[in-house]
């Protein structure tokens, strides 16, 4: 579905969750982690806005699933080896503490991921955003683990959360290419 053919509320409250997304992640953690937030939400936006796809939820239930494996995994990792100090050192910027109620609404935004089956088996709009976001999130800004060795002193070793991101990546990248995929059909037809 093109971005005219988008109804306009959907758009604003997909706009206003991306911009919320940015903005948390910049009070909570700094810029750096916003700059990330921003390529997997913002990107994800805009690749919503601008690849219309209206696939199956069927076609992208494979990645999606297999992802949200490989994403618990990778929480797990992060949390394990202290992704969120690590991250600290480089930002210069305190993790919050646990449970902290922005912190809390941060998750509430990532938990949306949750609803992508129950809202592209439906076909609605909002589910494709969520799916853009969540592919585009893993696939592209979860690299950044490999990227942030290099802003730790020498030597440069293992950043956490970097293992299970191998797997996290290619995942996303097949979903992603799954709504591609699908905006090609459309596009065609």
């Amino acid at each position: 579905m093109p971005s005219h053919e988008l109804p306009r509320r959907v758009v604003a409250l997909a706009g206003v969750f991306t911009l919320a997304v940015v903005a948390l992640g910049y009070v909570l953690l700094g810029w750096v982690p916003m700059v990330l937030f921003a390529f997997g939400f913002v990107g994800g936006f805009v690749l919503w806005l601008r690849v219309p796809s209206s696939v199956p939820f069927g076609a992208i239930r494979a990645p999606y699933f297999i992802m949200m494996a490989f994403f618990a995994a990778h929480k797990f990792e992060e949390r394990h080896f202290g992704f969120f100090p690590a991250l600290s050192k480089i930002t210069g910027v305190q993790a919050p503490e646990a449970g902290l109620p922005l912190g809390l609404l941060l998750y509430a935004f990532a938990m949306a991921w949750l609803l992508i089956p129950f809202l592209v088996a439906r076909r609605h709009p909002f589910g494709y955003f969520l799916a853009w976001t969540f592919f585009t999130s893993m696939g592209v800004t979860e690299l950044a683990h490999f990227v942030f060795p290099f802003f730790t002193p020498p030597p440069l070793e293992y950043f956490p959360g970097m293992a299970t991101v191998v797997t996290l990546a290619p995942a996303g990248w097949w979903g992603m290419s799954r709504l591609y995929q699908g905006s090609l059909l459309k596009l065609k037809s």
